[in-house]
C-alpha cells in the first residue's frame, strides 16, 4: 500500500532523514522531510522552515550554561544510566528559553502545516525522536487523528538528550541506527544506518609504496583520537606509511582526501563505527573500527578489522604488512555495505516493525 510519510527533524543530520525520504520515493511513496534549520556542513534538503534559534554562534556556550556540560558532552564510552530509557529532564532557564522560541516558532509551523497539508500525511517519522515542540502537542494531535507515529534515533539524541516523555509514550514503534542505543531503551530495535554506496566509486589498486592510513575525526573526543593518532605517527618511524588526518574540511575535500587513502581508521570506545566507516567501505578501502558490544553475534560476517586501545598497534601491523588482507577486506567490505545498508532495505524494515 503506498502511503504519504511525513518525516520530521531538526537538521538533516548525516543526510539521514533525507536519505531515508528518497528510498521512500522509490518505493512509490509520497514522502517529505521538514527540517527546522539547515545543516552546518551543507546536507541537501527537502522543506526548511529555517526557524529561528536553532544553530547560531554561541550555541555551545548557551547550552552549557542553560542545560550543564552533559547535554553537550561528546565521547567514545557508553553512558552510565540510572533511568531507561534517559528522559529530557529541562533545568528551568533552559524550559523558559525554549519556551520563548516555540513562541517565534509557532506561527511558521502553523504556516507550514496548512502549506504543505501536513495533517494529510499518514504516517510521521520523528528523525531525532522530536517534533516542533517539546511537550509534543503536534505529535500527540496527530496521534489523536490515527497517525502512526515512528521515532528514529541516530546518536546523542537518546544517549544526550534522551526521550521527550509525551512522544514516548504514543509511538508505535522506536527504531535507531545505533547498536549501542539497544542498551538504552527497552523498547527499541535496531536498524542499518542508511547509506547509498552507488555515490561512491570503488578505487582500484594502487601502487602502495607508502600505505596512507586515514583518520577522520568530526570530534576527537569521541573518536579516541588521542590513542589512534599516537599510534599510527609511532608506526611511521618502523613502517612506509603516512597519517591521513581528514579534519574540519568541507564534505566534497573530506572525500577527495579519503579516497588516498589504502586503509582507514574510524574509531575506538564502545559505540561502534559510523558513516566514516561506510564511506571508507563504499570506496573499497579495508577499514579499522570498534564495534559496539553485541554487534558481532548479530552480524558474523562484518567486514571490519575489529581494533580497541589495546591491540590497536598489532592490528595495524598485520594489515600493512599483509596486502592480500588488505584486497580481500576490500571486497568483502564493498559487497557487505551493499547489502546491509542499502536504503530501501532499511526503510521496508522500518515499515515491517511499524506494522505499516
Amino acid at each position: 500500500m503506498k502511503m504519504k510519510i511525513l518525516h520530521i527533524a531538526p537538521f538533516n543530520i548525516a543526510n539521514v532523514p533525507l536519505t531515508l525520504v528518497l528510498a521512500e520515493r522509490n518505493l512509490g511513496h509520497e514522502s517529505r522531510l521538514i527540517t527546522f534549520a539547515r545543516h552546518p556542513r551543507g546536507f541537501p534538503e527537502d522543506i526548511c522552515l529555517d526557524l529561528p534559534l536553532v544553530h547560531f554562534k554561541g550555541l555551545t556556550w548557551l547550552k552549557r550554561l542553560v542545560a550543564g556540560k552533559s547535554r553537550i558532552a561528546v565521547s567514545n564510552v557508553k553512558p552510565q544510566l540510572a533511568h531507561l530509557p534517559p528522559i529530557w529532564r529541562p533545568t528551568p532557564l533552559e524550559k523558559l528559553l525554549i519556551k520563548f522560541r516555540e513562541a517565534l516558532w509557532q506561527p511558521r509551523v502553523k504556516q507550514a502545516v496548512e502549506r504543505y497539508r501536513l495533517d494529510q500525511f499518514d504516517v510521521i517519522q520523528l528523525d531525532g525522536g522530536v517534533g516542533f515542540f517539546r511537550d509534543g502537542r503536534d505529535i500527540v494531535r496527530w496521534k489523536k487523528m490515527g497517525k502512526k507515529i515512528i521515532c528514529c534515533y541516530a546518536g546523542s539524541d537518546l544517549r544526550v538528550r534522551g526521550v521527550i516523555p509525551p512522544i514516548d509514550a504514543i509511538a508505535d514503534v522506536n527504531v535507531t541506527v545505533e547498536f549501542d542505543h539497544l542498551q538504552l531503551h527497552p523498547k527499541i530495535h535496531h536498524v542499518m544506518f542508511p547509506f547509498d554506496a552507488s555515490r561512491f566509486v570503488p578505487l582500484p589498486h594502487r601502487a602502495e609504496k607508502i600505505l596512507r592510513i586515514g583518520h577522520a575525526p568530526t570530534n576527537r573526543a569521541a573518536k579516541g583520537s588521542d590513542v589512534i593518532i599516537p599510534v599510527v605517527q609511532e608506526l611511521e618511524k618502523e613502517f612506509p606509511v603516512q597519517l591521513i588526518l581528514i579534519e574540519n574540511l568541507p564534505y566534497q575535500e573530506a572525500i577527495q582526501r579519503k579516497a588516498q587513502c589504502h586503509i582507514f581508521i574510524d574509531q575506538i570506545g564502545d559505540l561502534g563505527y559510523g558513516i566514516n566507516s561506510l564511506e571508507a567501505l563504499a570506496m573499497g578501502i579495508p577499514t579499522c573500527t570498534c564495534l559496539a558490544p553485541g554487534f558481532e553475534q548479530h552480524y558474523p560476517d562484518h567486514p571490519f578489522i575489529v581494533i580497541d586501545a589495546e591491540n590497536l598497534k598489532q592490528r595495524l601491523i598485520d594489515v600493512i604488512q599483509d596486502k592480500a588482507l588488505r584486497r580481500n577486506k576490500a571486497r568483502q567490505g564493498l559487497r557487505w555495505v551493499k547489502q546491509y545498508h542499502d536504503p530501501m532495505r532499511v526503510v521496508q524494515t522500518i515499515h515491517d516493525l511499524a506494522k505499516l
